[in-house]
């Protein structure tokens, strides 16, 4: 049991006294008001609150009072308060105070409540503290400045993934999307590539998430704005012509280089990219729709390992948000889509051609039907005993797919892909899980299989002793002994092998290596 006293019942006071029946719950607790304002006691009577109508500041008004538990200290005036507290404490020394500030004290005020009260309540200060930890903080500003954009857009935005999307990024996309309505813009949620993998064809397919699916040839001209989501440069890991005008670029990757835009939000400490769309939700005050709830926080799940990875207290905060309303039945059938065959097919390749030194496996899987399947060989080969790190790659078209796997501490993939094969392809990614891709246009002119056949043998030489030697380099590592080769070699003529230009494309693979 606790006895609470109040000793005036101003505007706060009042909001207090009316809240503790409902806070604590327990019958038992006693509560006594006294203020010398007699409409408030007759109120206060009226719901049922012991009320007595006296002078909080006159030591009569409180001799005659139980031992109190907690005593709180609620006049609008602040020199009533003052008076009040000093005759508190004089008669109840070990009881627990709060005092309310009161609105008009003097700089003599604030030391003298503060030694007599365990606690003080300052509304002005109070207000001052929200406003700058809550609502001017970096997102809080983030988000005025997002709606201030989405304001100034006349006409359609196109809201772009990155090729071939991951979870994020298609989440990431949708919820855009909607924050756009609120702000009377419509928008659609674009891509280019395919969406491949089974998992995030199911997300699409189970939560019936509207995406439009854009090809090269296709003119973007009915669209009068565009946005970057979880990528942050047109024209790298996706097919926007590079120097096209962006008005809004969302991202939580470190950028490769200059990122244009007149919105521009990176949020590096963040997990995912669906963790800053949340933010983005609560700061407008929107309710996601379930199936952007169930799609925001598997997308975060995914970026983060299930809150393994890079994970940061924002990812937590956003899920808490996001977790009210999302679709648990839903998520489980997401995250238990069916297997095709050529997706086993495909880390049975893997896990068979495998080339392992200490504890490094590359593998090669040959012609690749689908590119989604590389990352699930390479989780495939991670789970194999004494391996912490994996590549697996694999030919399409006229391209070469990689993706990467780690969990030793001493290794960044990211970095490692980057060193191997940014000079020739784009590459990048996470510490523990990262990708790249290579352009090999000699495959396209190649007509006879045999030569195919011989190319192919090269570039899987260069790329597999490539890695071996970026993963060597990296301080504290050793793969023990590979091969050698120092023929950086895609390209093809009448004297064999010769070595490639540079490229210029540094773009990162932000997302295609989060499924």
């Amino acid at each position: 049991m606790v006895f609470r006293l109040v000793l005036g019942c101003g505007t706060v006071g009042r909001q207090v006294v009316e809240q503790i029946p409902e806070r604590t719950g327990d019958a038992r607790d006693r509560l006594l008001v006294v203020t010398e304002d007699e409409s408030v006691v007759e109120t206060l009577r009226d719901e049922s609150i012991p009320a007595r109508c006296a002078d909080p500041t006159d030591p009569a008004a409180i001799a005659n009072v139980d031992q109190p538990d907690v005593i709180f200290v609620a006049s609008d005036r602040t020199d009533v308060n003052r008076a009040a507290l000093e005759r508190a404490r004089e008669r109840f020394p070990t009881a627990s105070i709060v005092a309310y500030l009161g609105g008009n004290a003097t700089s003599a005020d604030r030391p003298r409540f503060e030694e007599l009260a365990d606690h003080v309540v300052d509304a002005k200060r109070a207000m001052v503290d929200h406003i700058i930890d809550g609502v001017a903080r970096p997102s809080a500003g983030a988000a005025i400045g997002l709606r201030k954009q989405l304001s100034t857009i006349d006409g359609r935005l196109a809201v772009v993934m990155h090729d071939n999307p991951d979870p994020d990024a298609i989440a990431s996309a949708v919820a855009l999307v909607e924050i756009a309505a609120e702000v009377g813009v419509d928008a659609d949620a674009c891509y280019f590539g395919d969406i491949s993998h089974q998992e995030n064809r199911a997300m699409v397919n189970l939560l019936d998430l509207r995406l439009r699916n854009l090809s090269p040839d296709d003119s973007l001209e009915e669209y009068d704005a565009f946005a970057l989501v979880d990528h942050s440069r047109p024209g790298v890991n996706d097919q926007l012509p590079e120097d096209l005008h962006v008005d809004i670029v969302i991202d939580h990757h470190p950028p490769r280089g200059p990122v244009p835009g007149e919105f521009v939000d990176l949020r590096e400490h963040a997990g995912a990219t669906s963790t800053v769309m949340t933010d983005y939700l609560d700061r407008f005050g929107l309710e996601p729709r379930r199936a952007t709830a169930t799609a925001l926080l598997y997308g975060i799940r995914i970026d983060t390992n299930d809150f393994t990875r890079e994970v940061s207290p924002a990812d937590f905060e956003a899920a808490s948000i996001l977790w009210p309303h999302v679709e648990t039945s839903v998520l489980r059938q997401i995250e238990q889509p069916t297997v095709e065959g050529e997706t086993l097919d495909t880390i049975a390749r893997a896990i068979k051609n495998r080339i392992q030194h200490d504890s490094v496996a590359v593998a090669s899987v040959g012609r690749l039907a689908n590119r989604d399947a590389l990352p699930q060989a390479a989780d495939q080969l991670l789970s194999i005993e004494g391996v912490e790190t994996t590549l697996v790659f694999g030919f399409r078209d006229e391209m070469v797919f990689l993706s990467a796997r780690s969990r030793a501490s001493d290794v960044d993939l990211g970095e490692t892909l980057r060193d191997a094969f940014d000079r020739i392809g784009s590459a990048g990614g996470h510490a523990d899980m990262a990708g790249a891709q290579l352009e090999i246009g000699i495959l396209g002119s190649a007509d006879d299989e045999d030569e195919i056949e011989s190319i192919v043998s090269v570039v899987e030489e260069v790329i597999t002793n490539r890695f071996f030697e970026a993963i060597e380099s990296r301080p504290g590592v050793s793969v023990g002994a590979y091969t050698q080769t120092s023929e950086w070699l895609f390209s093809v003529d009448e004297d064999g092998v010769s070595e490639p230009t540079q490229s210029e494309d540094e773009g990162e693979l932000e997302g295609g290596e989060s499924a």
